[in-house]
């Protein structure tokens, strides 16, 4: 298996891109990485291990570039040429942790979509109180979405959170404003009908407060919507760890009984850490594209790689294209 990762998209590149690439690849027999950025930059990381390979290029996307016109006038950017190393066939999938825009862009106008969906969907997984996470789709690669978008985020997820995180039947929830059927705006009321036709194991509609509860395993939401939620989380669980920061160094008092409960408050921040879920897949493309943390450090980017493995391993986007095609014969009436 090949995977292509930007090595120069992120906060912390190249460094903490490379030694999570190199973390992987010693852990993964099968695993060759290809790394597309500045070889000299690149190069000090590597341990000169036999399964990473350098693509060479000084161009890259920052995130200040409006994303459609970098990837068009950008040809040989970093995040592009690990585009183009999937759509030529010499990558399984591919991995970035630059400028989002521009990663959904060159999804769509490189590797392009699945026959049959219009959409891709930005799709992260979050944490839960039991530690199995949710998965959360779209956050943001469509604010504007049709019920017929939603309905085919659903059936992904399914597929997703199934074959890749084992999870049996999984629950797929619609995020509403209200549990009870019929809640919600034009967009909802018609994306829950929809939802109820697909062969997923749909529980109806969820609240936003549930959502840490676990009260779904794939949460179906338009991409305006899902961006809230997903800042909301981040920006409370951030806020929270602060507040529980401060208190612990009030004074001595305090400072002793931190010290008493340090490996519990570890294992807390463990379970809302994003680094040890992965990264957001761009479900609905041709092949597996990945969107890993701007703030990815050396284990996000193992955990990213790690998740694209399981993708590829499992042909989830194979077995996606099938139900989609499946999705296209009832709805013409065959």
């Amino acid at each position: 298996m090949k995977i292509a990762i930007d090595a120069m998209g992120g906060d912390h590149a190249p460094k903490e891109i490379v030694l999570g690439a190199l973390q992987a690849v010693k852990q993964f027999d099968d695993l060759t990485i290809t790394l597309i950025g500045d070889e000299s930059n690149i190069t000090p990381y590597t341990d000169k291990h036999p399964s990473l390979e350098i693509i060479h290029t000084d161009e890259k996307i920052t995130s200040d570039d409006e994303p459609v016109k970098a990837v068009r006038r950008k040809k040989n950017a970093s995040l592009v040429l690990m585009a183009n190393e999937v759509k030529a066939g010499r990558a399984d999938a591919c991995i970035s942790a630059g400028n989002t825009g521009a990663l959904m862009s060159a999804g769509l106008f490189v590797v392009g979509r699945i026959k049959g969906i219009e959409r891709p969907a930005l799709s992260p997984t979050l944490p839960t109180v039991n530690g199995d996470g949710f998965l959360l789709l779209d956050v943001g690669a469509n604010v504007d979405a049709k019920p017929q978008h939603l309905q085919q985020y659903g059936l992904m997820g399914s597929i997703y959170m199934e074959k890749v995180r084992q999870v049996k039947n999984p629950r797929v929830g619609l995020l509403n404003v209200g549990t009870e059927d019929g809640k919600g705006n034009d967009l909802t009321k018609k994306t829950f009908d929809l939802l109820q036709e697909l062969p997923i194991n749909f529980i109806g509609n969820v609240e936003a407060r549930d959502l840490l509860d676990g009260v779904a395993d794939v949460v179906v939401t338009d991409g305006f919507s899902g961006n809230v939620a997903l800042k909301t989380i981040e920006g409370t669980a951030l806020m929270m760890f602060s507040m529980i920061k401060d208190t612990f160094m009030k004074n001595t008092k305090t400072k002793l009984a931190a010290a008493l409960v340090k490996s519990d408050l570890k294992g807390l921040k463990g379970k809302l850490d994003y680094s040890e879920y992965g990264g957001a897949a761009l479900f609905g493309l041709a092949a597996p594209v990945i969107k890993a943390h701007g703030s990815s450090n050396q284990q996000a980017i193992f955990s990213a790689i790690r998740q694209t493995r399981d993708i590829v391993d499992n042909d989830v986007i194979g077995k996606i294209e099938a139900e989609v095609k499946t999705l296209q014969r009832v709805n013409e009436g065959e």
